[in-house]
């Protein structure tokens, strides 16, 4: 997932109170904005069509990195294959 930074501004009490929170669930500031946003958009008045929208633009930006992350582990138990079966002929071949 690509980040950008937003920025926005609070009281001191605000941001000690969200400090605090976030402290105390074992969170990042970060993390729980994020959780609150996400959480806040969810129950706008989107219909489904609109959130599908959402949904479906989200998960077009993520299969690429999908599609990487399995191409990788393919290739990690193709390689694991090959050296179990050079160690099997190996065996073979000492005996």
């Amino acid at each position: 997932m690509q980040t950008e930074r937003v920025t926005y501004l609070t009281s001191a009490e605000q941001k000690a109170a969200l400090e605090a929170f976030a402290k105390a669930r074992g969170k990042s500031v970060g993390n729980v904005v994020r959780e609150a946003t996400m959480n806040y958009m969810a129950e706008s008045p989107l219909g489904d069509d609109e959130k599908m929208g959402i949904l479906v633009a989200e998960l077009n930006e993520a299969l690429p990195a999908i599609e990487a992350s399995f191409d990788r582990m393919a290739a990690m138990l193709e390689a694991t294959h090959a050296e179990l079966a050079d160690l099997r002929a190996q065996r073979r071949a000492a005996k």
